[in-house]
């Protein structure tokens, strides 16, 4: 288990590494507080970075073809010489999503599944106000802890509560639709 972390750890920092100095990607923009916060982007990404993530998220695409449970990339530093990784093929995956946002204009934020976020910030991945979802959170609507006087929403549980209430709108939506129909209201 042990060489597992060790190897996922590993593999986190090639990423990074591999983005940062391959990319030429400049992670100022980027805010990160603590292991556990997002990476909130404070820009959009910039033209130059667009069009360099779309020729890098075609060139990547296409080694995903294989089946490999990893991927082997050199990386070249500034002094010629080679350095050869291994990652797991989820990993590089990972990568040419956030190339292909990054491709069509999108800032990108990465976030741990284990992640603990503040209100505000589970309000804004809800896209309601902080009001709204602590009065969310003291209706039982969705589980919570305090660490201290602040509450902590898991991200897991912030984004199963989105499907779930996107389900029933689009239930509802539909039941809608279908009584227009019924009635001829030309919808």
């Amino acid at each position: 288990m042990i060489q597992i972390r060790k190897l996922l750890l590993f593999g986190y920092f090639v990423f990074g590494y591999f983005v940062y100095t391959h990319f030429n990607l400049n992670f100022s923009p980027y805010e990160v507080t603590d292991m556990n916060a997002p990476a909130t982007p404070k820009t959009l990404p910039s033209q130059e970075d667009i069009t360099l993530a779309r020729e890098s998220g075609r060139a990547l695409s296409t080694v995903l073809l294989t089946r490999a449970e990893t991927q082997q990339i050199d990386f070249h530093d500034e002094k010629g010489a080679v350095r050869t990784v291994h990652i797991p093929t989820s990993a590089l995956r990972l990568l040419v999503e956030v190339l292909t946002e990054i491709g069509q204009g999108n800032a990108v934020s990465i976030i741990p599944i284990h992640a603990e976020l503040t209100t505000q910030e589970a309000a804004d991945v809800l896209n309601v106000s902080r009001p709204f979802l602590v009065q969310m959170l003291e209706k039982g609507e969705m589980p919570f802890h305090k660490i201290g006087t602040h509450r902590r929403v898991r991200y897991q549980d912030v984004i199963e509560y989105k499907k779930r209430i996107d389900t029933e709108r689009r239930k509802t939506l539909d039941e809608l639709a279908a009584e227009a129909q019924e009635l001829e209201m030309g919808y």
